[in-house]
C-alpha cells in the first residue's frame, strides 16, 4: 500500500517503521483521576508502581530550590559532578557512567546502540514489560525464558541465547522480586556465550545489603560483555524527577552518547540525585527500614492466611488465591490501589508495593476485611 493514496489522504500507518505496526506502547493503566471518578473515591494510595513511600531523603527540597535559580540554564554537558558522585558511591569510574532520564530511557538507549532489526534478545518470563517493548519496537525477535517457582530459568536462558545479542536481566526481578546469588551470577556471565551481552536492570539492587550484591562493576571495568542499569525512583524517591545511569566500558560510551538526547537530563534531577547520594549512612539506614516494613508485612499477611514469596526489592508478591481481579477491585473500592498479577501472567497473585508500617498495617486491615467477604460470598454462594 502507497503512503498516499489516490485522494491525496495520508496512510501514516504504512509510513512508520515496519516493527512499529504490530508493537503496542507500553500500557500505565487509568489513571488516579480517573479510578477516583470512577469508584467515587476521594483518595487512593498508590501501591502499583513500586514508588518510594517512604519521604525524601535529606537535603533533597533544598537542593532543588538551589538548582531552580538557574533553571534557565542548560544543565552542564558532561554532567562532571553528578559522575564523580556517583562513581564514589558505586566504585566506578566516572568514565564508565552514563547519566540519563531512568532506566526507560537507558533501556531504549542500550537497544539503540545493540540492536539491528532481527537480531536475538533473550528476557525471563515473567518480568519488566518495558523490555520486549523497546526490542519489539527496533525489530528485534524476543525469546521469553518462563521462570521455574518464580526463579530465573539460568540454563534455559543460556541455551536461548547461543546465536543472541542480548541477554536482558532485572535483578532483583520485577515482579517477583527474586535476586540471583553472585556465584549464580557469576557462573551464568561466565557461561553467556560468546558475542552476547548481558544488559542487568538493578533498579531494585539498593534493597539487598551491601555483602549480597553481585560486584558488576568489577566485571563491567575488566571488560566483560556487561551493561548495568540502576535509577533513583526506587529506594531514593526521585520517581517524578527521572534519573538514572548506565554502567558501561569506556569504550561504550561514545555510542550511548550517539543515540541519546544532548542535555537529557534536567538540572533539578541532578541536583537532587547528588543530595541522595551525600549520606551514605542515611541510605543503608532508609534501606534497612524499607526491608523491615517488607519483611514485617509479608509476616503479617502470613498471620491472615495469605502467602507471599520471598523479596528483596520494595514489594510483596502475594498469593491470596481465587480470582486477582476481584481483590483488585475489592482493594481498589477500599483505596489501595495495587497490580493484579494477572498482568504478568501470575493470576491469583497481587504485587503490592511497601510503604511505612502504619501504612501497611491499613493495607492489612483491608486485605483481610476483604477476604472475609470473599469468603462469605463463596459460603453464600455455595449454600
Amino acid at each position: 500500500m502507497e503512503p498516499v493514496g489516490d485522494n491525496g489522504t495520508v496512510n501514516f500507518r504504512d509510513l512508520r517503521r515496519a516493527p512499529l505496526r504490530a508493537v503496542a506502547p507500553y500500557d500505565p493503566g487509568p489513571s488516579l483521576s480517573e479510578l477516583k471518578a470512577r469508584y467515587g473515591l476521594g483518595q487512593i494510595v498508590k501501591l502499583n508502581w513500586n514508588e518510594d513511600l517512604f519521604g525524601l531523603f535529606p537535603g533533597v527540597q533544598e537542593a532543588i530550590k538551589d538548582e531552580l535559580r538557574q533553571a534557565e540554564l542548560y544543565p552542564e554537558r558532561a554532567y562532571a559532578d553528578f559522575r564523580n558522585l556517583v562513581a564514589v558511591r558505586t566504585g566506578a569510574d566516572p568514565t564508565m557512567i552514563v547519566p540519563a532520564h531512568g532506566i526507560q530511557s537507558l533501556v531504549f538507549s542500550t537497544i539503540g546502540v545493540f540492536i539491528n532489526p532481527g537480531d536475538r534478545v533473550v528476557i525471563p518470563r515473567p518480568t519488566y514489560g518495558l523490555y520486549r517493548q523497546a526490542c519489539e519496537a527496533a525489530g528485534a525477535e524476543v525469546v521469553r525464558v518462563p521462570t521455574i517457582g518464580y526463579r530465573f530459568d539460568l540454563d534455559a536462558m543460556l541455551g536461548a541465547a547461543s546465536g543472541a545479542k542480548l541477554v536482558i536481566v532485572c535483578d532483583p526481578n520485577n515482579p517477583t522480586g527474586d535476586a540471583l546469588t553472585a556465584s549464580e551470577w557469576e557462573a551464568f556471565l561466565e557461561r553467556l556465550p560468546a558475542g552476547c551481552l548481558a544488559v542487568v536492570d538493578e533498579a531494585y539492587a539498593d534493597y539487598l545489603p551491601a555483602e549480597q550484591r553481585p560486584r558488576r562493576v568489577d566485571d563491567v571495568r575488566t571488560g566483560r560483555p556487561l551493561v548495568v542499569l540502576r535509577t533513583f525512583s526506587k529506594l531514593f524517591g526521585l520517581a517524578g524527577l527521572r534519573l538514572g545511569y548506565a554502567i558501561v566500558h569506556p569504550d561504550l560510551v561514545p555510542a550511548f552518547d550517539a543515540v541519546q538526547e544532548p542535555f537529557n537530563v534536567n538540572r533539578l534531577a541532578l541536583a537532587a540525585g547528588m543530595a541522595c547520594l551525600a549520606d551514605p549512612s542515611f541510605i543503608e539506614a532508609r534501606r534497612r527500614e524499607v526491608v523491615h516494613a517488607r519483611d514485617r508485612f509479608a509476616a503479617d499477611l502470613g498471620q491472615v492466611g495469605i502467602g507471599s514469596w520471598p523479596s528483596q526489592a520494595n514489594f510483596i508478591l502475594a498469593r491470596p488465591g481465587g480470582n486477582d481481579m476481584e481483590w483488585y477491585e475489592g482493594l481498589l473500592r477500599r483505596g489501595f490501589l495495587v497490580r493484579p498479577g494477572s498482568e504478568f501472567g501470575l493470576d491469583g497473585q497481587l504485587r503490592i508495593t511497601v510503604g511505612p508500617p502504619a501504612l501497611m498495617d491499613s493495607v492489612l486491615q483491608a486485605v483481610a476485611d476483604l477476604r472475609n467477604d470473599l469468603v462469605r460470598e463463596t459460603t453464600t454462594a455455595a449454600g
